[in-house]
């Protein structure tokens, strides 16, 4: 059934929020993808940069060509970035500005957030989209990317997660929006609180942000024998990740996991190790720009997507490709 709805706001104009995603320091790329895609949207555009001690953010997302505004909400409150507190901030804004779509792109942040405004203003969010057609008009895929959905949403707010590997990030510098304050409030969480974030520290990139991955499966074997994987990406400067097989056998941290029930990438150069290429999986890597695979099973479902193949044994053939790496 095809619904025709009018997506402008009161003012007949089309309003668009992005919630920026960052660590109080820097931005993530992640945003400037997500305004990319906000962009196609036309209207007004503004971003919401919420955290403690993050005013060089706003600054810093200032910048960003397109942007009639940055909102700053600089608070203690959002100490950890806790949903429970940048939920409330989210809805004063738009109780203020009138938003017709409230974006954020689709990673645990946005993930976690946006369900809870679309909640609290009771339409249906529209997740993992990867192409904005109209106003009201999205494309997004289902059945782990098997197909693509188009949904025409009737809701009077849009809150729109963006898979954001689906779209080139703007640029971080040309544009000279204006930074104000947004809405002040009390904004502590009463149910929740943050008491502290352990990262992993490496020298190599991250998944969503690397150029090239070199991903293994349950037919790596072992934990131990991982560290094959990691002495190509070393070579190739790349990131390192995993099958959901692969880290439920404890082979890989749950944070290398990519796959449907993971991260999302699309990087310029995928290389997957000793995995079958399972449905799951290939929803969060099918759009890589070239897909290397290695794997000692000619019928391995991996190789039917894969632009190069390698039907080999694989502790044969990655150390060989290791050294031959300068």
């Amino acid at each position: 059934m095809t619904v025709t709805v009018d997506c402008t706001s009161s003012s007949g104009l089309l309003n668009t929020l992005v919630i920026a995603e960052h660590n109080n320091e820097t931005l993530s790329t992640v945003t400037r993808r997500a305004v990319a895609a906000a962009a196609n949207l036309g209207g007004d555009l503004s971003v919401l940069v919420a955290g403690t001690k993050c005013s060089g953010v706003a600054q810093e997302v200032s910048k960003i060509p397109g942007l009639k505004k940055v909102l700053l909400a600089d608070d203690a409150a959002f100490n950890g970035f806790l949903p429970e507190s940048i939920t409330p901030l989210v809805m004063a804004s738009h109780n203020q500005f009138k938003f017709t779509h409230i974006l954020a792109a689709a990673t645990s942040f946005g993930k976690n957030l946006l369900p809870r405004v679309g909640a609290k203003l009771d339409v249906s969010p529209i997740s993992d989209v990867i192409k904005i057609k109209s106003p009201d008009t999205f494309e997004r895929p289902i059945y782990a990317g098997k197909a693509i959905l188009t949904l025409r949403s009737k809701d009077p707010v849009k809150v729109v997660t963006i898979r954001a590997t689906e779209f080139e990030p703007v640029p971080p510098e040309g544009g000279s929006g204006s930074v104000e304050a947004a809405p002040v409030g009390d904004y502590t969480s009463k149910t929740s609180e943050f008491v502290e974030q352990i990262l992993e520290k490496s020298d190599r990139p991250t998944l969503t942000s690397a150029k090239v991955i070199v991903s293994g499966g349950k037919g790596v074997g072992s934990k131990e024998s991982f560290k094959i994987l990691y002495d190509l990406a070393d070579k190739l400067k790349a990131a390192v990740g995993a099958t959901r097989a692969a880290v439920d056998e404890g082979f890989a941290a749950s944070n290398m996991q990519v796959g449907q029930t993971g991260q999302v990438v699309a990087p310029e150069l995928y290389i997957a190790v000793g995995l079958s290429g399972s449905v799951q999986h290939l929803a969060g890597m099918i759009n890589s720009r070239t897909i290397v695979a290695v794997n000692s099973d000619p019928d391995a479902p991996i190789f039917k997507v894969s632009d190069f193949g390698i039907c080999d044994d694989l502790f044969k053939i990655v150390p060989e490709l290791t050294s031959k790496l300068t």
